[in-house]
């Protein structure tokens, strides 16, 4: 069910998004096959312990600005970058290639991650996840992950936006690709040079072009965290597990307090397949944005983006206080 209105939210002191701030740590886990997965870490833990998944593309440098926002408030927070994008290495020889061979990959990569995060201390716990970030979440939850004690998931991928094409066509599309041996090569191509080219991708992100600078200014000066578009194999890999959650039957046995955060005119995701997954799952709690928010909620401009940070703050403290009240 969609959430009530909220109170507006306070401005929050700014930091400096093109800077890793004080006091984090930047190091690499291994997952069992040894594959080297970039992973930060912030903050002191006494209010618990946040684990915070990125999107497809994306790199931990966009989240710096959120991740100081929770440590902050107490939370020791731990992102990282998924197999095969931002610092944590390439599946293919293309270094803008996002490629994955299965999406049960990176169930794995995160099962292992969040048993050893687990292990680092005690107290409340709480996982929110973005986009790619959310669908694994919400995944993971629905085939028997050890739940945390609040999940959130920011404009999860629970469905994939393909219009015009219906979908039908674009699950064949990239079977056909597939089969042609074009699994590891690009789905589409993006001209990293053409200003009119990252002014629509802006907009289909956030209408906040500073927040927007702040990812090219990452990726100019990090060219070896920079992505690109996915690969075809990742294309059917995201039809077919986005597929089977909204159809099967796994997702209404999650119990774990869950917040749903959205917007209806998400151009990369499905909002209406949201709705849908979210009114399957008891007890989740669901917020759609109007045409003030783009994909990138918790990168939107500051009325959006502080409405959303302080729907979640009461979320979880909420829902992820353990028995001291912290």
């Amino acid at each position: 069910m969609d959430s009530p209105d909220f109170p507006a939210a306070l401005p929050l002191p700014p930091i400096d998004r093109r800077a890793w701030p004080m006091g984090g740590r930047l190091d690499y886990w291994h997952a069992p096959d040894g594959w080297a997965i970039r992973r930060y870490r912030l903050g002191s833990g006494t209010r618990g312990r946040m684990l915070v998944l990125g999107g497809r593309g994306d790199m931990i440098e966009k989240y710096l600005e959120v991740i100081h926002h929770w440590a902050t408030r107490g939370w020791a927070v731990t992102s990282f970058d998924w197999r095969g994008q931002g610092g944590s290495g390439r599946l293919t020889d293309d270094p803008l290639c996002g490629h994955i061979g299965d999406f049960a990959d990176y169930i794995a990569d995160l099962h292992g991650l969040a048993a050893d995060w687990r292990a680092e201390g005690h107290g409340p716990t709480a996982i929110v996840g973005h986009s790619m970030g959310g669908h694994m979440l919400v995944r993971a939850l629905a085939e028997g992950m050890m739940p945390p004690d609040a999940a959130v998931a920011v404009a999860p991928m629970l469905g994939l936006h393909t219009a015009p094409m219906p979908r039908w066509l674009a699950v064949a599309m990239a079977r056909a690709m597939i089969a042609l041996g074009h699994g590891e090569k690009r789905a589409w191509t993006q001209k990293e040079n053409s200003e009119r080219l990252r002014r629509i991708r802006q907009k289909r992100l956030t209408h906040d072009p500073d927040r927007y600078a702040d990812e090219i200014w990452w990726r100019d000066h990090s060219r070896e965290i920079a992505l690109g578009p996915p690969s075809w194999n990742w294309v059917l890999q995201a039809l077919e597990s986005t597929g089977g959650l909204a159809h099967g039957d796994a997702v209404a046995r999650i119990a774990t307090p869950l917040l749903i955060l959205a917007t209806r005119i998400d151009q990369l995701v499905s909002t209406p397949v949201i709705r849908q997954v979210a009114a399957r799952i008891a007890g989740a709690r669901l917020h759609v944005y109007g045409p003030e928010a783009a994909h990138e909620i918790l990168r939107e401009l500051d009325p959006v983006r502080l409405d959303a940070l302080a729907r979640i703050d009461a979320f979880l403290d909420e829902t992820a206080l353990d028995e001291s009240g912290r």
